[in-house]
């Protein structure tokens, strides 16, 4: 995650908690006036379209009062969906025996990109086997990680 992914989990992660939702992540992309700043909730009893709106008005009080991005952009609310992204260490660990997609940073054994099992997380190291080998990556060095739903 990047240092504003990070800022804004920390300064919204309470507004989200507090209307009953976990915030499973935020991605912010940056594209001039058609930035987005895209937040990930979740509840066990699965996410509607008046869960997104709430957590819509909370979190935009907060950052209208906080006012941590100075640009324009737009604010998405939804569930993680089938392709849930993976953010923190608790989502590798909840998901083991699972196929992921994942790329990234920085190359990890000459390679970005990455598609296979989840097979074990130790800390804030993930291993993922591939093709039969067993690459282990820093959750530091993630750029984006989903789930690839199986059918």
């Amino acid at each position: 995650m990047s240092t504003i992914d990070n800022r804004l989990t920390d300064m919204l992660e309470p507004a989200v908690e507090a209307a009953g939702f976990e915030l499973v992540g935020i991605e912010y992309i940056r594209a001039g006036k058609h930035s987005i700043l895209r937040i990930f909730i979740d509840h066990e009893n699965g996410i509607d379209v008046d869960a997104c709106a709430e957590v819509s008005r909370q979190v935009s009080a907060v950052l209208d009062v906080e006012d941590p991005i100075t640009n324009e952009y737009n604010l998405e609310v939804s569930s993680p969906g089938m392709d849930r992204p993976l953010f923190k260490a608790k989502h590798y660990s909840a998901h083991i025996g699972e196929m992921i997609t994942l790329q990234t940073v920085m190359p990890t054994d000459g390679r970005r990109n990455f598609k296979g099992e989840i097979v074990g997380v130790d800390g804030e190291m993930a291993t993922i086997k591939v093709d039969n080998q067993e690459y282990t990556i820093a959750l530091a060095n993630v750029k984006k990680a989903n789930i690839v739903p199986q059918f």
